[in-house]
C-alpha cells in the first residue's frame, strides 16, 4: 500500500470500530471489547508505519475535490509532515492504552459499549485533525471531538456534577468555536483556499490582508479547545467523567488540537506581532495561574487538570516565540507522561473502590498496595517537574531555549517582549510545577490519611499500560538528537543557561514543598498529641491512639475541613482560598455573563407567556366563542329558522324606512 492509503486507514479504522460498536453493542456484547481495542491498535501500528515512511523528509500531500462550492473549494486532503506523523503516533498509542485500560476500569459498567464506541470516534476525529490538509475537514474533526467530549464527560449522567461538567465543557468550547469559524472563513477569503499548503504559500507571498484580526479570531477557538486563559475553566470540572477519558482528553486529543492547529499555521500568526504578544501573555497568565491553582487542589484529578492547563501554556508560549518544533516536542512529551499520571490516578481511585476518595488528604497506605501506579506515577511526576533525564526536562528546555533566543534578539520571528514574557513566566511556572508535583506525591503516597478498603490486586489491563507509557516518559527526551528530521531539522538541544536555571528552580520548588510538608506534619502531630495530653486522666496508650486518629482524619468528615498536613496551605498562605476556587473566575463569569443571559431569557419567557401567548389565547377564545354562538343557532327546527328569517327581514325593512326618511328630510 502507498503511504497515503495507509494514512487514510489510520482515522478510518477507529471510525469503523466506533460504528460497529454502536450497532453491535446490545445485540453482540461479546464483540464490544475487540471492536474497541483492535481497530485502534491497528491504527496505531499503521501510524508508526506512516511515520517511518515519511521519515522526516518532505511533506506528503494528496487531495481529491470533495464538492464544488462556487467559491472556495473544499478538498479531502492529506498533509503528512514530520509533526503530523509523530502526533498521530502519540494519538494512536495513548488511545490504544486507554481502550485496553478501560476494559478493566469499566468492566462492570453497563454503558461500556457506548463509552468504548465514543472513545473510538474521539480518536478518529483527532486523527482526522492531525492528518487533514484542508481546514474545513479539520473543523469537522474539531467539532466531532467537542460532541464526543460532551457525552464522555457526562458518562455518569446520574450525578449532577457530571451533567453540569459536560454542559460546561460543551458551551465554553463552543464559545471559542464561533470566532474560530469566522476566522477560518476570513482566512479563506484572504488566501482563496482552505488547503493548508495553499494558505502557507499565500502567506509566504504576502497574500494575507488582515493577519491580526484573523489570528486573534483563531486564537479564541484555540483558547477554548486547548483550555487557555480565559476559556480554561471547563477543564478542571471535566474530571467528573471516567478517568480514562481524562487521560485521553489531556494527553492526546481535544486540548492538544488547538496547539497543533497553531503549530500547523504558525506563519499565519507570525504575520502579526501583536497576535504573538497576546498569545505570549495568554500563555504566561495560564502557566502561573494554573500552577497556583494546582497547588491548592485536594482532588488528585483536579491537580492534574490544572497541570495540563499549565503545560499547554508552555506549548502556547513556544508558539508565541515562533518555535513550533519546541511546542510539538513538548506536546509529545507531555502526552506520554500525562497519560501515565491520569491512568495511575485511575488505579488509585479504582483501588479505593470509589471516585469520591480522589481527595489526596484522605489517602494512606497506597504505596505498597499499588506498586505499579506508585513507581510509574513517580517517574511521570519527575518528568512533569522537568527533572533530567526524563522527557519533560528536554521538552520544557526546548521551550525555554526558544524564549531565551527571542528575548535576546537571536531570533526575530516574534517580538522580544513575547520572549521575555514566556521566559520569565516559564521559570516561575517551573517552580510551581515542581511544588505541586511534590505535594501530590507526598499526599497521595506518603500521606497519613485513613487507609481505604483493600479491593485486591488491580487488573493487568490497567497496570500493564502504565509501564508501556512509562517507556517514552523516560526515554523520549533522550532521542532529541535523532528526531530532529521530523522537526524541520530544528535543534532541540538544551543550553547550559536554561538547563541550570530551570533545574535549579525546580529542585528548589520541590525541596521547599517537602520542607513545608515535614513542618506541617510535625505541627499537626504535636497539636493532636497536645490536645489529648491536656486531659490529666488520659492513659498513655490512649494518647498515642487518639493522636493517630486526629492525624489520620485528613480532611475530616466535614467537607472543607482544613488538612493540617497540607503544605499547599502553608506555601500559599492567604492566597490559598482564592487559588482553590480557580481565583473565582467561575463566579465572575456567572455575574458577568450567566446571570445577564438568564435574566434576558426570563424576560423573553415573560414576554412570550404574558404578551404573545395572550394574543394567541385571545384569538383562540374569540373563535371558540363565535363557534359556540353559531352552533347554538343551528337548532334544526324549521320554524325557528323561518322566525329568524322573518325577524331579520323586518329589521332590514325598518332600517330601510328609517334610512329613506332621513335622506328625504335632508
Amino acid at each position: 500500500m502507498t503511504t497515503t492509503t495507509l494514512a487514510v486507514l489510520v482515522p478510518l479504522l477507529p471510525f469503523l470500530g466506533a460504528a460497529a460498536g454502536l450497532l453491535l453493542g446490545r445485540t453482540a456484547p461479546g464483540y464490544v471489547r475487540p471492536l474497541a481495542v483492535l481497530p485502534t491498535l491497528v491504527a496505531a501500528v499503521l501510524a508508526v508505519v506512516v511515520a517511518a515512511r515519511q521519515g522526516g523528509g518532505a511533506a506528503i500531500d494528496a487531495a481529491t475535490r470533495l464538492t464544488p462550492t462556487g467559491s472556495v473549494p473544499i478538498d479531502l486532503a492529506l498533509h503528512l509532515d514530520g509533526f503530523a506523523v509523530l502526533v498521530a503516533v502519540l494519538v494512536g498509542l495513548v488511545a490504544t492504552c486507554v481502550q485496553i485500560y478501560s476494559t478493566g476500569y469499566l468492566r462492570d459498567d453497563p454503558r461500556y459499549p457506548s463509552y468504548a464506541a465514543l472513545v473510538s470516534l474521539f480518536t478518529a476525529a483527532m486523527l482526522l485533525v492531525v492528518y487533514s490538509g484542508d481546514l474545513m475537514v479539520v473543523m469537522v474533526g474539531w467539532e466531532i471531538m467537542g460532541i464526543c467530549s460532551y457525552f464522555l464527560v457526562g458518562h455518569y449522567w446520574e450525578t449532577p456534577e457530571a451533567r453540569a461538567a459536560s454542559l460546561k465543557a460543551f458551551l465554553v468550547t463552543k464559545l471559542g468555536d464561533v470566532p474560530f469559524l469566522i476566522g477560518l472563513f476570513a482566512l479563506a477569503a484572504d488566501t482563496g483556499t482552505f488547503r493548508i499548503t495553499g494558505i502557507l504559500g499565500a502567506v509566504a507571498n504576502g497574500g494575507l490582508d488582515h493577519p491580526t484580526v484573523i489570528a486573534l479570531l483563531l486564537l479564541a477557538g484555540v483558547a477554548g479547545k486547548s483550555a487557555q486563559f480565559p476559556l480554561h475553566t471547563w477543564l478542571p470540572d471535566a474530571m467528573a467523567g471516567p478517568t480514562p477519558v481524562s487521560a485521553l482528553i489531556h494527553a492526546a486529543t481535544m486540548v492538544a488540537a488547538g496547539i497543533y492547529f497553531v503549530a500547523r499555521l504558525l506563519p499565519v500568526f507570525a504575520e502579526s506581532g501583536a497576535a504573538l504578544v497576546v498569545l505570549a501573555v495568554m500563555a504566561a497568565v495560564t502557566m502561573i495561574g494554573s500552577g497556583l491553582a494546582a497547588l491548592a487542589q485536594d482532588d488528585i484529578k483536579r491537580v492534574l487538570a490544572y497541570s495540563t492547563i499549565g503545560q499547554l501554556g508552555y506549548m502556547s508560549g513556544a508558539l508565541a516565540v515562533g518555535d513550533r518544533g519546541a511546542a510539538v516536542f513538548h506536546l509529545l512529551s507531555h502526552g506520554a507522561f500525562k497519560a501515565v499520571l491520569f491512568l495511575a490516578a485511575g488505579v488509585v481511585i479504582h483501588a479505593a473502590g470509589t471516585n469520591s476518595l480522589a481527595a489526596m488528604s484522605r489517602m494512606g497506605g497506597l504505596a505498597k498496595r499499588i506498586p505499579d501506579a506508585y513507581w510509574t506515577m513517580t517517574v511521570a511526576l519527575l518528568a512533569l517537574a522537568a527533572i533530567p533525564p526524563f522527557a519533560g526536562f528536554f521538552s520544557k528546555e526546548a521551550v525555554l531555549v526558544a524564549a531565551e533566543h527571542t528575548a535576546l534578539g537571536d531570533r526575530h520571528v516574534a517580538p522580544a517582549a513575547a520572549g521575555w514574557t514566556v521566559l520569565v513566566a516559564g521559570l516561575l511556572a517551573a517552580v510551581l510545577t515542581a511544588a505541586y508535583a511534590t505535594r501530590l506525591w507526598l499526599l497521595a503516597f506518603r500521606g497519613r490519611g485513613a487507609e481505604v478498603p483493600d479491593h485486591g490486586r488491580q487488573p493487568v489491563a490497567m497496570t500493564a499500560v502504565l509501564w508501556v507509557l512509562a517507556i517514552p516518559t523516560i526515554a523520549f527526551g533522550l532521542t532529541v538528537g535523532v528526531i530532529t528530521d521530523w522537526f524541520d531539522g530544528h535543534s532541540l538541544t538544551p543550553t547550559v543557561t536554561t538547563a541550570v536555571l530551570s533545574t535549579g528552580v525546580a529542585l528548589g520548588g520541590g525541596l521547599v514543598t517537602y520542607a513545608a510538608w515535614r513542618h506541617t506534619t510535625a505541627l499537626a502531630a504535636r497539636t493532636s498529641v497536645g490536645a489529648v495530653v491536656a486531659h490529666p486522666d488520659a492513659e498513655p496508650a490512649l494518647v498515642e491512639a487518639e493522636a493517630m486518629t486526629h492525624h489520620t482524619a485528613g480532611y475530616g468528615d466535614t467537607p472543607g475541613t482544613p488538612d493540617p498536613a497540607d503544605p499547599g496551605r502553608l506555601l500559599l498562605g492567604p492566597l490559598h482560598r482564592h487559588a482553590a476556587t480557580g481565583f473565582h473566575l467561575d463566579a465572575l463569569y456567572t455575574k458577568l455573563f450567566v446571570r445577564p443571559v438568564q435574566a434576558a431569557a426570563s424576560l423573553v419567557r415573560f414576554l412570550d407567556r404574558e404578551v404573545v401567548d395572550t394574543y394567541v389565547r385571545g384569538s383562540g377564545t374569540g373563535a371558540r366563542l363565535l363557534g359556540t354562538a353559531v352552533r347554538r343557532a343551528q337548532t334544526g327546527n324549521v320554524q325557528t329558522y323561518l322566525s329568524a328569517l322573518l325577524a331579520g327581514s323586518l329589521v332590514l325593512a325598518i332600517a330601510a324606512v328609517v334610512f329613506a326618511t332621513v335622506n328625504a328630510g335632508s
